[in-house]
């Protein structure tokens, strides 16, 4: 049996992403990549795959802080009866549905 590398695991990179930074941005970002160790495109990688994960939790997460937060859970916990139009679309739900 041959043994791969772990080198032969890592996931092929197709996808190109340019930039046209300033030279100070250049520079910045050198020597940033310089201190961690890395070069500058897995820096600016790494930078950017995190940049995007934290903005999309940003934008997924739901932060609720002491009145919204009681009012929230009281909906959750204890709903409100369905008034006419939600008893009305549940019905035409179960007529489409065949329930």
């Amino acid at each position: 049996m041959r043994r791969v590398a772990a080198a032969d695991r890592r996931p092929l990179k197709e996808d190109r992403l340019e930039a046209r930074v300033t030279p100070e941005q250049k520079k910045l970002i050198a020597r940033a990549a310089a201190l961690r160790g890395t070069s500058v495109t897995e820096f600016v990688v790494a930078s950017a795959q995190e940049a995007a994960s934290d903005a999309i939790k940003e934008f997924e997460l739901l932060s609720l802080h002491d009145e919204a937060r009681a009012v929230f859970v009281d909906a959750v916990l204890n709903p409100p009866a369905p008034n006419a139009a939600a008893r009305r679309a549940a019905q035409r739900y179960k007529e489409q549905m065949g329930l």
